[in-house]
């Protein structure tokens, strides 16, 4: 092993968790051995369902479906585990999320058929379908469509208990994160659908589980400590669901966790609405992109049909003139600058948590800015996973609009879900008064390339203005670049060397004047959604003496 390959892996594992080294270990020497496909009694609805958020439908034709914006045929028993199908495309398969997508009563047959084809074509513990992820969510799918139909098959019954008995043995501690709490809502819907002892156990390892990770995973200002807002979308809906089931099946869940997952959700509804923009979408940080987690609006209006009144936790400083105003989530690291006509969500965040930081990207102080409603500065999105070039790219810090010195990362991303090396925020500043209200953080990720560099940022937001300031501290001689990376709806018209004219889709335009620093029109792409890669524009400023400083301006 060179010494390149020993720092990634050092500077990667020496973060881990004892627990996620035994579960490693643990799942390459042991293999439990198969349940068998038993049925166990179903426990009896005492109280009322209240609708699940509805997915867009990914079933098109009874073997024909459209998963990342890729659309297949998947016809023949060999479909299920297809080694020319990538990876995430054949989990999205064995999710059998169409079963509680909008429409989902008129596709009905086939469901039915495709249930019946699963139940005979992979059995387990055949890959991937019975790998822990897929089976945890497969378990809630297939619960919410027994309770849709009414009267289910006694084989889809047995296999139900099967797979729960199965996931049981095979939780994710060596992952931890957002694959163990899918874990455990899936053995306590489990645990809430079946009764009695072996059920009782269900429920009480997803407690266990769910009383340390509600309180670790969702941080005190409601954030959830992976820093994209993508799972946190996802997270603040398994809460949900736990929440609605836990109130269904009444009495199976103790009242001390149904209490904390109504508090939880509370939080995250008051977190989430700080990430979105005008749009109503989630921001572009980390692993983030639209078409995977329901829709915000969509998981607001479920919180409200469950009774979830959302709580505000971040930290507000607005200046006297009410009309502009600033948000921190403080434990999550999202600050939230708003304007009359404009909105800029910044990243002072951590990459997420230093044992799995799985979905970071080297985005830290990176920041997306809407104008008049429509996304004007953005981050470039996530188009997939994998361990290919695109997944590469979109990771890398000039996949971002922030700043990158001498062409290398803020944080050392590597593979398609490490990070060895990476960048922790310090010295935050708020302020404000009656003309402007403002943030300023700095970051060490640099000080690989020497033990003193860091990047400073700041951001003043005005009435009809935003300043973006950049700094390189420390040993000078580094070249630093600053990227504003456009949504592909703006058109950018360099006018001289210093000012581009932006103009949005709504035929609003935006002033950007490069006040300091050297600046040029380039390429780049952009990723809304997995399956979807667009060319757009960025503009970047080369930084000139370690300093830049950018306005972008406009008129109501």
């Amino acid at each position: 092993m060179n010494a390149r390959k020993f720092s990634l892996y050092w500077h990667t594992l020496r973060h881990l968790r004892p627990v996620q080294l035994w579960g490693r270990l643990h799942r390459l020497l042991v293999r439990p051995a198969v349940p068998a496909p038993e049925r166990l009694p179903v426990r009896s609805v005492t109280g009322a369902l209240v609708a699940w958020a509805e997915r867009r439908p990914s079933m098109i034709g009874p073997s024909r479906f459209r998963f990342l914006n890729d659309e297949r045929t998947a016809a023949s028993p060999e479909t299920w585990a297809d080694p020319a199908v990538p990876l995430l495309w054949l989990y999205n398969l064995h999710y059998f999320d169409d079963l509680a997508a909008s429409g989902a009563t008129a596709r009905g047959a086939w469901h039915a058929a495709l249930i019946q084809r699963w139940l005979s074509e992979h059995p387990a513990p055949a890959k991937p379908g019975w790998d822990p992820y897929p089976t945890s969510l497969r378990i809630v799918n297939w619960i919410k469509y027994i309770l849709a139909v009414g009267v289910p098959d006694p084989a889809i019954v047995a296999s139900l208990a099967q797979q729960a008995r199965w996931l049981s043995k095979d939780v994710e501690w060596h992952l931890l994160a957002n694959h163990l709490f899918a874990n455990a809502k899936a053995l306590l819907f489990a645990g809430a659908f079946f009764e009695g002892p072996e059920a009782d156990r269900l429920l009480g390892a997803a407690e266990r589980i769910l009383t340390v990770q509600l309180p670790e995973q969702v941080l005190p200002d409601g954030g959830h400590f992976e820093r994209s807002p993508m799972y946190h979308a996802i997270i603040l809906e398994d809460v949900l669901d736990m929440l609605n089931a836990a109130r269904l099946w009444r009495g199976a869940v103790s009242p001390r966790l149904e209490r904390m997952l109504d508090e939880t959700a509370g939080r995250m509804l008051g977190a989430m609405a700080r990430m979105c923009h005008p749009d109503g979408e989630i921001g572009f940080f980390n692993d983030s992109a639209t078409g995977i987690a329901a829709n915000p609006g969509d998981l607001a209006a479920y919180a409200a049909r469950l009774g979830v009144v959302a709580s505000d936790h971040s930290q507000v400083w607005p200046g006297p003139d009410v009309k502009l105003g600033g948000a921190l989530l403080a434990d999550t690291g999202y600050a939230r600058l708003t304007a009359p006509a404009a909105v800029a969500i910044v990243d002072v965040a951590p990459v997420g948590p230093d044992y799995q930081p799985g979905h970071a990207h080297a985005d830290t102080l990176s920041f997306e800015l809407s104008v008049f409603g429509s996304r004007l500065i953005v981050n470039g999105g996530t188009s997939c996973y994998g361990l290919g070039p695109d997944r590469a790219a979109e990771r890398r810090t000039s996949a971002h609009s922030t700043v990158s010195v001498d062409g290398q990362d803020s944080s050392e991303i590597w593979s398609g879900f490490r990070v060895a090396r990476r960048a922790y925020p310090r010295d935050l500043v708020l302020s404000g008064n009656s003309e402007e209200v403002g943030i300023a953080c700095s970051h060490d990720g640099y000080r690989r390339l020497a033990r003193d560099l860091a990047h400073r940022r700041s951001w003043r937001m005005r009435a009809q203005a935003l300043t973006i300031e950049d700094r390189i501290l420390g040993e000078a001689g580094h070249s630093a670049v600053a990227q504003f990376k456009l949504h592909p709806d703006v058109t950018a018209i360099q006018t001289d060397a210093r000012n581009f004219v932006l103009q949005l889709a709504t035929g609003h335009e935006v002033r950007l004047i490069v006040h300091e620093g050297a600046a040029v029109l380039a390429g780049g792409h952009y990723a809304p959604e997995f399956g979807r890669r667009l060319e757009t524009d960025c503009i970047a400023v080369q930084l000139v003496e370690g300093r830049s400083r950018v306005e972008l301006s406009w008129q109501a």
